[in-house]
């Protein structure tokens, strides 16, 4: 199911990175006392009360001047509005209502989402009374926090919860494997799309953004039911927006969330680039199964050494994805993407598979007799046993006598002997030290 989405909007320099790292608990923002620093959304994760949300950190909207920075800055916000649940409207104590807090108000008014408004810079009671005059801004009462000091962070998502959508049911059934083509505009998804189905079902355009909203189309191949989810692009409003490509993030993750199986699809023509990276690394961190789709391969000019070499750039900027298969294909002449479906079929396989606790554990012992743990300080990590604790993504509980004895390239030894062992091509692996209870 889909998180809910935060998005923290504001004028220029009044803390929101500050507010952002708070609500997910950790550092990713940019926090510097000059206006404009954020100049891009950010993205993060938190959880309140077992619920896990996403948080868009907005560039600061700046509504006059022709400043080509302040306007994507804008655009970004707008954006990030545009993809939020609720919203955040974070206004300075200090500052009181400007003329730019007033315009901000307008721009969300006509949002017509939930909007909480939230009095930054109130760093103790004394400043209580200064929150007042924000009533007249017209959405309800201001809730005052701190983000340099954290006062108030948990009334704010408290009135946020209110606005969380109801969890709804999955409307596909388990047998459905679901597959989302991610990838930045103009790398070819919805022809794709229409390549794998056979049909035009999808709009193409060979300007990017055409794709408006995120499309289901369900469909079956060989008895296998898959929905294809096709991540949507931009809704274009002016030139500025042609010049931003990180509009698609937020679309991308509710894509990948929902889905089995990520395409991540890459322009052969252009080559790697690095939102490719980012867009891949959101697939890894949800933990789904993945696979490179290098398009647009017909235009490629090659020679007998072009496949092996494009194949180590992927393998080189793609680090952390070894696991994910290539397949390299032509939507327009429909080259080789009658291999994607078997792949897609063989990685959501290994995505949901189990191995029994028994066979696990003699793989690892195996592995260990062959590469004993070292020692730290004198201390041995002791690996008592392992278990597979969830599919999709496979993840594997190792009990120990003391987890912080497990260096990261001891667990990157164990996952490289589990996956010679079980194969897992394609999907992440996750792997947790536990301290066995009793042992010291």
């Amino acid at each position: 199911m889909a998180r809910p989405i935060i998005a923290i909007v504001g004028r220029p320099n009044v803390g929101k990175s500050t507010i952002f790292n708070r609500m997910i608990g950790d550092r990713l923002a940019i926090v510097e006392d000059r206006p404009g620093v954020t100049r891009d959304r950010l993205y993060g994760i938190g959880e309140w009360l077992d619920k896990e949300y996403s948080v868009i950190d907005t560039g600061g909207i700046e509504l006059d001047g022709d400043n080509e920075i302040l306007r994507s800055m804008r655009v970004q916000a707008e954006l990030a509005i545009e993809e939020a649940d609720v919203i955040v409207f974070m206004v300075d104590a200090k500052a009181g209502i400007t003329p730019a807090d007033e315009e901000v108000a307008q721009l969300l008014f006509r949002s017509n989402k939930p909007v909480v408004l939230a009095v930054n810079k109130v760093d103790n009671f004394k400043r209580q009374d200064e929150i007042y005059e924000f009533y007249s801004l017209g959405f309800g009462d201001p809730i005052p926090i701190s983000g340099s000091h954290g006062i108030g962070i948990g009334d704010l998502l408290e009135a946020c919860a209110v606005h969380f959508p109801e969890d709804k049911e999955e409307e596909y059934g388990e047998e459905v494997i679901k597959v989302a083509l991610i990838g930045r505009p103009n790398v070819g998804k919805s022809s794709l799309v229409n390549a794998i189905l056979g049909e035009e079902r999808v709009i193409v355009s060979s300007e990017a953004g055409t794709t408006r909203d995120a499309i289901d189309t369900p469909f079956e191949r060989d008895g296998q039911k898959y929905v294809i989810i096709d991540t949507a692009g931009m809704r274009k409003k002016g030139k500025v927006y042609e010049n931003i490509e990180k509009y698609s993030v937020m679309r991308a993750l509710k894509a990948i969330e929902r889905a089995d199986v990520v395409l991540m699809v890459i322009n052969g023509e252009e080559g790697i680039i690095d939102q490719d990276k980012h867009i891949a690394g959101y697939a890894h961190d949800a933990g789904k199964a993945a696979i490179f789709v290098v398009n647009k391969w017909d235009v490629v000019e090659k020679d007998d050494k072009t496949l092996h070499q494009f194949t180590q750039k992927i393998r080189d900027h793609f680090l952390f994805m070894s696991y994910a298969p290539l397949v390299f294909v032509s939507a327009k002449t429909h080259q080789r993407v009658n291999k994607i479906l078997p792949v897609v079929d063989q990685v959501a396989e290994q995505h949901a598979m189990r191995i029994k606790t028994n066979v696990l554990n003699d793989v690892v012992s195996d592995a260990i007799t062959f590469n004993p743990p070292p020692t730290d300080k004198g201390r041995r990590l002791r690996i008592n046993y392992a278990t597979q604790v969830t599919v999709k993504p496979p993840a594997f509980a190792f009990f120990v006598n003391d987890p912080e004895l497990m260096h990261f390239s001891y667990e990157r030894f164990l996952e490289n002997k589990i996956r010679a062992a079980f194969g897992f091509e394609g999907t992440p692996i996750r792997i947790f030290t536990r301290k066995k209870s009793g042992d010291e």
